[in-house]
């Protein structure tokens, strides 16, 4: 076998090789892609309770967050020490609506309603 000939099929083996290695690294991408997609639906979907439950908890609470604001309003530093009695005030009031048992029921209340939807 001459030079030229072996140089050759060196070249068409290089060129396999690397299309194949583009398709592996193109198989891997697409896994983690996929991955990633139903973690992030999983994610979004708790995130989402989530995010119910803090709107309520600050609707449930305006009066101690407008009580804050109030005190809050023109100060930079000094609302560590001037609106405590305001700021634990209001965070108390959000821990009654964000916690672990109120995300654990919102959770039962939405499995509740699509079993429903899902049996008419």
């Amino acid at each position: 076998m001459g030079y030229v000939q072996e140089a050759r099929e060196n070249h068409v083996k290089k060129k396999v090789e690397e299309a194949y290695m583009r398709l592996c690294l193109a198989m891997l991408s697409l896994a983690a892609f996929m991955l990633l997609a139903v973690k992030r639906g999983k994610k979004e979907e708790g995130t989402n309770y989530i995010c119910k439950m803090k709107q309520k908890a600050l609707k449930e609470c305006d009066y101690y967050t407008s009580k804050y604001a109030e005190c809050a309003s023109g100060r930079t530093i000094s609302i560590i020490w001037q609106c405590r009695k305001q700021a634990k005030e209001l965070n108390e009031c959000l821990h009654q609506y964000t916690n672990d048992s109120v995300l654990e029921e919102m959770k039962k209340e939405y499995m509740l309603q699509q079993e429903g939807k899902g049996s008419t």
